[in-house]
């Protein structure tokens, strides 16, 4: 179906979302930060405010926090 997000999962034990954001150029791109080791797997970049409630709602997110 056109304009329906497909439902994903991430490893909620592990990995928590996080929004990367660049202090420099202001470029903000979402994804997971593995608890353990920090490394950060970027996922998608967001543009606009929808690109984000997608995202979140791609992985049923309903907090993400910053990382600068």
């Amino acid at each position: 179906m056109f304009g329906k997000i497909k439902k994903a999962s991430y490893d909620k034990e592990n990995k928590k979302p996080v929004i990367r954001c660049s202090i420099c150029t202001g470029e903000q791109v979402a994804g997971f930060k593995d608890i353990k080791t920090g490394k950060f797997e970027d996922i998608m970049l967001i543009k606009t405010e929808k690109d984000l409630k997608d995202f979140m709602s791609r992985y049923d997110i309903s907090e993400i926090e910053k990382d600068y």
